[in-house]
């Protein structure tokens, strides 16, 4: 059997040399940068080398959503390795079963694989999380959470997450109050062991007869609270409390932090990250006129390497002519398809006088101008890209 394993060492060695004694055929490769980006790439080439099975550190920077699609569709089998709450359900997540401890031994794991791996829950139906990023320079993503929030909540219990761990704003924009539990008190939860539907109904606010909102931080020093398990597992308790969740996150995605320091600390941006790669759709917000294209253009790469292969429905949000001249959609459509290969793009008109009538009444634009073509270009959004009928709730 063709094995491949991206493990740590001494471990990776070990396993390695026990497996070949017992006659595979068996490569070992370092968890490090290099070490898995060889373990990509080979598994990228399974075609010619007719990869069997992968071993893998069930970590967030190796066991990832490509990594997964890619050997589901060659037919490798792969066994995950860890220890601890966070691995086991890193591997769950994915259907993966159970992580293999580090210091199994080679004929453990042949053991292993005599036993069919347990089969992934099957998701709910119609149950999904929906992550709203944009890049830096305010395009609008919180706006266009907030819409698509209310849109949705026409005919279905949504739930509107704020998990900006750098500038929450949510809140501010509703008029609701920021000293309450929010989305902080979930994750906290969640490190107890006490998070479910009832506690979600308890710290939750009703936005009207719209979504139900768990607010963000309050002040920028409190991120550590939005860390990256927890906020995993909170999102995973949400599935089951609404039928969907908008995420309104950060814009920056840069693991510097993880570069500069070998330590397994908290990171800033891991909140974010977190929330993209549990989403079942991102809606990626660009401000439509030169500054904010290109500025999209430039996180939409990083976007999609951390994202791998989940879908994105691309918004242009506050199309004007004025920045932009004659055909200003056209504009966009080919800017965006030259230099990103996005040819789907949903448009958001500016309407600042819509816009500024909800901030003063602190309340979604959807309650305040009805028939603002904001509210109007959401609902086509939601109707074409996200498959919703909203004829009855129009």
């Amino acid at each position: 059997m063709r094995t491949l394993i991206a493990l740590d060492e001494p471990h990776a060695t070990r396993l390695a040399d026990e497996l070949s004694r017992l006659g595979w055929d068996v490569m070992a490769v370092p968890v490090t940068a290099p070490g898995i980006a060889a373990a990509r790439g080979g598994v990228r080439d399974a075609g010619d080398q007719e990869l069997d099975l992968l071993v893998v550190a069930a970590r967030h920077d190796t066991l990832t959503r490509e990594l997964v699609t890619v050997c589901d569709r060659e037919g490798i089998r792969i066994v995950p390795v860890g220890e601890g709450e966070a691995p086991a359900r890193l591997a769950q997540a994915f259907g993966l079963g159970v992580p293999m401890s580090p210091r199994a031994s080679g004929r453990e794991l042949v053991r292993a694989l005599r036993d069919p791996l347990p089969a992934a829950p099957a998701p709910r139906a119609g149950r999904r999380v929906i992550a709203v990023w944009g890049p830096a320079g305010s395009p609008g993503r919180s706006t266009i959470a907030i819409e698509l929030a209310v849109e949705l909540a026409r005919d279905r219990d949504v739930a509107l997450i704020d998990a900006d761990s750098h500038a929450p704003s949510i809140a501010l924009a509703l008029g609701l109050p920021d000293e309450g539990p929010g989305f902080a008190a979930a994750c906290r939860q969640v490190n107890r062991g006490a998070l479910d539907v009832a506690e979600l109904d308890r710290i939750a606010l009703r936005l009207g007869r719209g979504p139900q909102v768990l607010t963000g931080i309050n002040r920028p020093s409190r991120w550590p609270e939005l860390r990256e398990d927890r906020v995993r597992a909170a999102l995973a308790v949400c599935r089951e409390w609404a039928d969907v969740t908008v995420v309104d996150v950060a814009a920056p995605l840069d693991r510097d932090e993880e570069i500069v320091s070998d330590l397994a600390g908290d990171r800033r941006n891991a909140a974010t990250i977190a929330a993209l790669q549990e989403a079942d759709l991102i809606v990626a917000v660009a401000a439509a006129d030169p500054v904010g294209i290109s500025r999209f253009v430039r996180g939409y790469a990083q976007l999609r390497e951390t994202v791998g292969a989940t879908p994105i429905a691309v918004v242009a949000n506050r199309l004007r002519p004025g920045a932009l001249g004659i055909d200003a959609r056209g504009q966009v459509r080919r800017s965006l398809d030259r230099f990103s290969g996005i040819r789907d793009v949903w448009f958001v008109p500016q309407d600042p006088r819509s816009a500024d009538a909800a901030l003063l009444a602190a309340r979604p634009i959807a309650d305040v101008a009805r028939r603002s073509p904001i509210v109007s270009a959401v609902r086509r959004f939601v109707s074409e890209a996200l498959a919703v009928d909203t004829r009855k709730a129009a």
